[in-house]
């Protein structure tokens, strides 16, 4: 498979997930956030995972503290958007997130 097919595959990935997680949000938050909001929100809550050591965890189960999660993409979005987001908001797509991860 060559890099352009893989990056296709990551971005027909990443809308799928962007779909089931306007379907997990509460129907006042649906429309709260752009598609490209959402692609950077499933980035920076990725960079956590990379940075807090999740993804190299070898455990069966993992304990992922999603206020942890919230927190640090709020202060991601502060520094790099200079915009503020709402905590509890980002919470409940970080576990669509997650809950979309756990289908496969």
């Amino acid at each position: 498979m060559s890099i352009d097919d893989e990056i296709l595959l990551d971005e027909q990935e990443t809308r799928r997930e962007i779909k089931f997680i306007r379907s997990q949000l509460p129907l006042d938050m649906k429309d709260s956030y752009t598609d490209e909001q959402l692609w950077w929100l499933l980035d920076a809550i990725a960079s956590y995972y990379y940075e807090s050591g999740v993804l190299e965890s070898t455990a069966d189960e993992v304990d992922i503290d999603m206020d942890e999660v919230s927190k640090y993409v709020c202060s991601m979005a502060e520094q790099e958007l200079g915009k503020k987001l709402d905590a509890q908001e980002v919470r409940l797509i970080a576990e669509a997130d997650l809950d979309f991860q756990e289908q496969d």
